[in-house]
Protein backbone atom coordinates (compact mmCIF):
# COMPACT_ATOMS: atom_id res chain seq x y z
CA UNK A 1 0.00 0.00 0.00
CA UNK A 2 0.95 3.13 -0.81
CA UNK A 3 0.63 5.99 1.58
CA UNK A 4 1.14 8.99 -0.52
CA UNK A 5 -1.32 7.39 -3.15
CA UNK A 6 -4.07 6.77 0.12
CA UNK A 7 -3.78 10.37 1.00
CA UNK A 8 -4.30 11.93 -2.30
CA UNK A 9 -7.17 10.27 -2.88
CA UNK A 10 -8.63 10.40 0.73
CA UNK A 11 -8.40 14.07 -0.11
CA UNK A 12 -10.58 13.55 -2.80
CA UNK A 13 -13.17 11.51 -1.22
CA UNK A 14 -13.26 13.70 2.02
CA UNK A 15 -13.94 17.17 -0.49
CA UNK A 16 -17.36 15.82 -0.93
CA UNK A 17 -17.94 15.30 3.16
CA UNK A 18 -16.32 18.49 3.96
CA UNK A 19 -18.75 20.29 1.36
CA UNK A 20 -21.71 19.33 2.66
CA UNK A 21 -20.92 19.32 6.41
CA UNK A 22 -19.65 23.16 6.10
CA UNK A 23 -23.11 23.45 4.55
CA UNK A 24 -25.46 21.48 7.59
CA UNK A 25 -22.67 23.72 9.88
CA UNK A 26 -24.11 26.76 8.66
CA UNK A 27 -27.84 25.36 9.07
CA UNK A 28 -27.37 23.83 12.18
CA UNK A 29 -25.11 27.38 13.51
CA UNK A 30 -29.25 29.03 12.78
CA UNK A 31 -30.43 26.35 15.15
CA UNK A 32 -32.04 24.38 12.27
CA UNK A 33 -31.36 20.70 12.06
CA UNK A 34 -31.72 19.10 8.52
CA UNK A 35 -31.09 15.33 8.39
CA UNK A 36 -32.15 15.14 4.59
CA UNK A 37 -27.98 15.60 3.35
CA UNK A 38 -28.34 12.32 2.05
CA UNK A 39 -31.60 13.16 -0.13
CA UNK A 40 -30.56 16.78 -0.90
CA UNK A 41 -26.77 14.93 -2.15
CA UNK A 42 -28.82 12.64 -4.43
CA UNK A 43 -30.54 15.11 -6.14
CA UNK A 44 -27.73 17.30 -6.55
CA UNK A 45 -25.90 13.94 -7.60
CA UNK A 46 -28.82 13.76 -10.33
CA UNK A 47 -29.53 16.92 -11.23
CA UNK A 48 -25.82 17.46 -11.97
CA UNK A 49 -25.64 14.83 -14.17
CA UNK A 50 -28.45 15.03 -16.11
CA UNK A 51 -27.76 18.91 -16.84
CA UNK A 52 -24.33 17.73 -17.97
CA UNK A 53 -24.92 15.44 -20.48
CA UNK A 54 -28.47 17.12 -21.89
CA UNK A 55 -26.04 20.68 -22.37
CA UNK A 56 -22.68 19.47 -22.31
CA UNK A 57 -21.53 22.22 -19.94
CA UNK A 58 -20.47 21.01 -16.54
CA UNK A 59 -20.49 24.36 -15.28
CA UNK A 60 -24.37 24.68 -15.88
CA UNK A 61 -24.46 21.16 -14.22
CA UNK A 62 -23.16 22.68 -10.78
CA UNK A 63 -25.16 25.58 -10.67
CA UNK A 64 -28.51 22.81 -11.79
CA UNK A 65 -27.30 20.58 -8.55
CA UNK A 66 -27.03 24.18 -5.71
CA UNK A 67 -30.47 24.74 -7.08
CA UNK A 68 -31.37 21.23 -6.54
CA UNK A 69 -30.37 20.84 -3.09
CA UNK A 70 -31.47 24.64 -2.61
CA UNK A 71 -35.29 24.59 -3.37
CA UNK A 72 -35.37 20.90 -1.57
CA UNK A 73 -34.10 22.24 1.47
CA UNK A 74 -36.85 25.28 1.26
CA UNK A 75 -38.99 22.23 1.70
CA UNK A 76 -37.66 21.48 5.18
CA UNK A 77 -37.58 25.12 6.29
CA UNK A 78 -41.20 25.74 5.49
CA UNK A 79 -42.05 22.78 7.72
CA UNK A 80 -40.02 23.43 10.35
CA UNK A 81 -39.26 27.36 10.96
CA UNK A 82 -42.83 28.36 9.26
CA UNK A 83 -45.19 25.53 11.03
CA UNK A 84 -42.72 23.74 13.76
CA UNK A 85 -42.27 20.72 12.78
CA UNK A 86 -40.29 18.36 14.43
CA UNK A 87 -37.00 18.99 12.41
CA UNK A 88 -35.63 15.34 13.20
CA UNK A 89 -38.59 14.11 11.39
CA UNK A 90 -38.38 16.36 8.81
CA UNK A 91 -35.07 15.89 8.22
CA UNK A 92 -35.61 12.07 7.43
CA UNK A 93 -38.67 12.56 5.36
CA UNK A 94 -36.49 14.80 3.03
CA UNK A 95 -34.05 11.99 2.65
CA UNK A 96 -36.52 10.06 1.40
CA UNK A 97 -38.67 12.54 -0.78
CA UNK A 98 -35.11 13.71 -2.27
CA UNK A 99 -33.93 10.10 -2.85
CA UNK A 100 -37.31 9.14 -4.67
CA UNK A 101 -37.10 12.28 -6.37
CA UNK A 102 -33.52 11.51 -7.95
CA UNK A 103 -34.18 8.06 -9.09
CA UNK A 104 -37.19 8.75 -10.60
CA UNK A 105 -36.24 11.75 -12.59
CA UNK A 106 -32.61 9.70 -13.55
CA UNK A 107 -34.15 6.69 -14.44
CA UNK A 108 -32.58 6.09 -18.29
CA UNK A 109 -28.97 8.01 -17.82
CA UNK A 110 -27.68 4.79 -16.45
CA UNK A 111 -24.28 4.31 -18.71
CA UNK A 112 -24.17 7.23 -20.46
CA UNK A 113 -21.28 9.77 -20.20
CA UNK A 114 -21.40 13.57 -19.05
CA UNK A 115 -18.84 16.33 -18.72
CA UNK A 116 -17.08 16.52 -16.00
CA UNK A 117 -14.96 19.13 -13.72
CA UNK A 118 -11.28 18.31 -14.71
CA UNK A 119 -8.41 17.94 -12.86
CA UNK A 120 -5.03 19.83 -12.94
CA UNK A 121 -1.75 20.32 -10.90
CA UNK A 122 -1.22 23.51 -9.25
CA UNK A 123 2.05 24.29 -11.46
CA UNK A 124 4.48 26.02 -7.78
CA UNK A 125 2.78 24.34 -4.94
CA UNK A 126 3.04 21.00 -6.24
CA UNK A 127 7.18 20.83 -6.13
CA UNK A 128 6.88 20.61 -2.25
CA UNK A 129 8.33 17.61 -1.21
CA UNK A 130 5.50 14.76 -0.37
CA UNK A 131 3.16 18.01 0.35
CA UNK A 132 2.70 19.20 -2.87
CA UNK A 133 2.38 15.80 -4.23
CA UNK A 134 -0.49 14.89 -2.24
CA UNK A 135 -2.32 18.15 -2.00
CA UNK A 136 -1.56 20.27 -5.40
CA UNK A 137 -1.02 17.32 -7.96
CA UNK A 138 -3.58 15.87 -10.25
CA UNK A 139 -6.86 16.96 -7.86
CA UNK A 140 -10.25 17.79 -9.04
CA UNK A 141 -11.43 21.72 -9.04
CA UNK A 142 -14.03 20.40 -6.04
CA UNK A 143 -10.66 20.41 -3.86
CA UNK A 144 -9.05 23.04 -4.27
CA UNK A 145 -12.60 24.64 -3.57
CA UNK A 146 -12.25 22.82 -0.30
CA UNK A 147 -9.06 24.32 0.78
CA UNK A 148 -10.73 27.57 0.24
CA UNK A 149 -14.32 27.15 2.00
CA UNK A 150 -13.02 26.06 5.35
CA UNK A 151 -11.19 28.79 6.52
CA UNK A 152 -13.23 31.38 4.06
CA UNK A 153 -16.21 29.54 6.62
CA UNK A 154 -14.73 30.02 9.67
CA UNK A 155 -13.94 33.49 9.09
CA UNK A 156 -17.24 34.40 7.90
CA UNK A 157 -19.01 32.47 11.06
CA UNK A 158 -16.86 34.10 13.63
CA UNK A 159 -15.13 36.98 12.52
CA UNK A 160 -17.80 38.78 10.50
CA UNK A 161 -21.35 40.83 11.49
CA UNK A 162 -23.15 38.31 9.07
CA UNK A 163 -21.68 35.93 11.21
CA UNK A 164 -22.17 36.88 14.46
CA UNK A 165 -26.01 37.09 13.85
CA UNK A 166 -25.82 33.98 12.76
CA UNK A 167 -24.61 32.37 16.21
CA UNK A 168 -26.60 34.66 17.66
CA UNK A 169 -29.66 33.24 16.20
CA UNK A 170 -28.70 29.88 16.90
CA UNK A 171 -28.03 30.30 20.40
CA UNK A 172 -30.18 33.11 22.22
CA UNK A 173 -32.94 34.10 19.37
CA UNK A 174 -35.30 35.31 21.04
CA UNK A 175 -32.33 37.99 22.28
CA UNK A 176 -31.03 38.16 18.35
CA UNK A 177 -34.97 39.18 17.57
CA UNK A 178 -35.21 41.87 20.26
CA UNK A 179 -31.96 43.29 18.14
CA UNK A 180 -33.57 43.82 15.18
CA UNK A 181 -31.86 40.18 13.77
CA UNK A 182 -34.85 38.37 11.52
CA UNK A 183 -34.45 34.95 13.12
CA UNK A 184 -37.25 33.61 10.39
CA UNK A 185 -34.88 35.12 7.87
CA UNK A 186 -31.87 34.18 8.91
CA UNK A 187 -32.66 30.33 9.56
CA UNK A 188 -34.49 30.59 5.68
CA UNK A 189 -30.95 31.87 4.54
CA UNK A 190 -29.23 29.36 6.24
CA UNK A 191 -31.02 26.37 5.86
CA UNK A 192 -31.16 27.44 1.75
CA UNK A 193 -27.58 27.94 1.47
CA UNK A 194 -26.88 24.31 3.71
CA UNK A 195 -29.20 22.80 0.88
CA UNK A 196 -27.12 24.15 -1.94
CA UNK A 197 -24.05 22.69 -0.30
CA UNK A 198 -25.31 19.53 0.11
CA UNK A 199 -26.53 19.87 -3.61
CA UNK A 200 -23.29 21.05 -5.06
CA UNK A 201 -21.15 18.08 -2.70
CA UNK A 202 -23.75 15.82 -4.79
CA UNK A 203 -22.47 17.18 -8.07
CA UNK A 204 -19.16 16.43 -6.76
CA UNK A 205 -19.95 12.69 -6.69
CA UNK A 206 -21.52 12.58 -10.24
CA UNK A 207 -19.53 14.68 -12.40
CA UNK A 208 -16.53 14.81 -10.55
CA UNK A 209 -14.78 12.81 -8.04
CA UNK A 210 -16.28 9.26 -9.60
CA UNK A 211 -18.65 10.61 -12.29
CA UNK A 212 -21.45 8.67 -13.59
CA UNK A 213 -25.22 8.03 -12.73
CA UNK A 214 -26.32 4.86 -12.69
CA UNK A 215 -30.21 3.48 -11.60
CA UNK A 216 -29.64 2.45 -8.26
CA UNK A 217 -27.21 5.35 -7.18
CA UNK A 218 -26.69 6.28 -3.78
CA UNK A 219 -24.19 8.48 -1.90
CA UNK A 220 -23.23 5.49 0.51
CA UNK A 221 -24.17 7.03 3.37
CA UNK A 222 -22.13 10.09 2.65
CA UNK A 223 -24.70 12.66 3.80
CA UNK A 224 -25.08 10.93 6.88
CA UNK A 225 -21.18 10.80 7.65
CA UNK A 226 -21.05 14.64 6.54
CA UNK A 227 -24.08 15.14 9.73
CA UNK A 228 -22.04 12.85 12.49
CA UNK A 229 -18.95 14.82 11.17
CA UNK A 230 -20.32 17.91 12.35
CA UNK A 231 -20.92 17.02 15.18
CA UNK A 232 -17.51 15.50 15.74
CA UNK A 233 -16.31 19.11 14.17
CA UNK A 234 -18.08 20.88 17.14
CA UNK A 235 -19.54 23.16 14.21
CA UNK A 236 -16.27 24.71 13.56
CA UNK A 237 -15.12 24.71 9.51
CA UNK A 238 -11.82 24.14 10.04
CA UNK A 239 -12.26 21.10 12.33
CA UNK A 240 -14.54 19.52 9.49
CA UNK A 241 -12.02 19.85 6.96
CA UNK A 242 -9.60 17.79 9.44
CA UNK A 243 -12.56 15.16 10.13
CA UNK A 244 -13.74 14.79 6.03
CA UNK A 245 -10.16 14.09 5.07
CA UNK A 246 -9.78 11.58 8.25
CA UNK A 247 -12.86 10.15 6.91
CA UNK A 248 -11.63 10.18 3.24
CA UNK A 249 -8.51 8.16 4.31
CA UNK A 250 -10.48 6.11 6.16
CA UNK A 251 -12.60 4.70 3.57
CA UNK A 252 -9.81 4.56 1.33
CA UNK A 253 -7.83 2.72 3.32
CA UNK A 254 -10.03 0.15 3.97
CA UNK A 255 -10.07 -0.21 0.00
CA UNK A 256 -6.85 -0.79 0.08
CA UNK A 257 -7.00 -3.43 3.01
CA UNK A 258 -8.99 -5.23 0.97
CA UNK A 259 -6.66 -6.87 -1.12
CA UNK A 260 -4.17 -8.48 2.15
CA UNK A 261 -7.76 -9.62 2.82
CA UNK A 262 -8.42 -11.57 -0.06
CA UNK A 263 -4.66 -13.19 0.19
CA UNK A 264 -6.10 -14.38 3.46
CA UNK A 265 -9.93 -15.36 1.87
CA UNK A 266 -7.91 -17.70 -0.71
CA UNK A 267 -7.64 -20.07 2.17
CA UNK A 268 -10.84 -19.49 3.02
CA UNK A 269 -13.62 -17.82 0.66
CA UNK A 270 -16.46 -17.75 2.76
CA UNK A 271 -14.36 -15.52 5.65
CA UNK A 272 -13.42 -13.39 2.74
CA UNK A 273 -16.60 -12.95 1.20
CA UNK A 274 -19.13 -12.69 4.34
CA UNK A 275 -17.01 -11.29 7.33
CA UNK A 276 -13.85 -9.52 7.25
CA UNK A 277 -14.55 -7.77 4.00
CA UNK A 278 -18.13 -6.60 5.21
CA UNK A 279 -16.66 -5.71 8.87
CA UNK A 280 -13.96 -3.35 6.72
CA UNK A 281 -16.79 -1.74 4.60
CA UNK A 282 -18.95 -0.71 7.59
CA UNK A 283 -16.33 0.65 10.05
CA UNK A 284 -16.96 4.15 8.63
CA UNK A 285 -20.20 3.91 9.41
CA UNK A 286 -19.84 2.66 12.87
CA UNK A 287 -18.04 5.71 13.51
CA UNK A 288 -21.07 7.57 12.10
CA UNK A 289 -23.51 6.11 14.68
CA UNK A 290 -21.12 6.36 17.62
CA UNK A 291 -20.57 10.51 17.10
CA UNK A 292 -24.42 10.53 16.31
CA UNK A 293 -25.32 9.13 19.37
CA UNK A 294 -22.52 10.25 21.33
CA UNK A 295 -23.65 13.91 20.52
CA UNK A 296 -27.37 12.97 20.89
CA UNK A 297 -27.56 14.45 24.89
CA UNK A 298 -28.12 17.68 24.91
CA UNK A 299 -26.26 18.20 27.96
CA UNK A 300 -23.10 16.97 26.08
CA UNK A 301 -23.97 18.81 23.15
CA UNK A 302 -23.81 22.20 25.54
CA UNK A 303 -20.56 20.96 26.75
CA UNK A 304 -18.93 20.72 22.96
CA UNK A 305 -20.55 23.62 21.87
CA UNK A 306 -24.01 23.28 19.96
CA UNK A 307 -25.70 26.05 19.09
CA UNK A 308 -27.84 26.25 22.51
CA UNK A 309 -31.02 26.25 20.29
CA UNK A 310 -30.34 23.96 17.35
CA UNK A 311 -33.48 21.65 16.48
CA UNK A 312 -35.90 24.15 19.17
CA UNK A 313 -38.82 26.01 16.98
CA UNK A 314 -38.78 30.09 17.31
CA UNK A 315 -41.99 31.52 18.21
CA UNK A 316 -41.80 35.28 18.25
CA UNK A 317 -43.28 36.76 21.69
CA UNK A 318 -42.20 33.57 23.69
CA UNK A 319 -39.95 34.58 26.54
CA UNK A 320 -36.68 32.96 25.55
CA UNK A 321 -34.48 30.98 28.24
Amino acid sequence: MNFEIMLHAGISTGTILLIAAIGEIFAERSGVMNLGVEGMMLLGAMAAFKTAYNTGNVWLALLAAVLAGGVLSLAHALVTIHFQADQTVSGLSLTFLGTGLALVLGEGMTGLNAPTVPNFTLPLLSQIPFIGRVFFTDQNLFVYFGYLLAPLAWYYIYKTKPGLHLRAVGEKPAAADTLGVSVYGVRYLYTFIGGCFAGLSGACISVAITPGWYSNLTTSGQGWIAVALVIFAQWNPMRAMLGGYLFGFLRRLLLDLQGPAMLLGLRNPFFYDHNLVFFLQMLPYVLTVMALVWGSSSARRKRIGAPAALGEPYIRGERGL
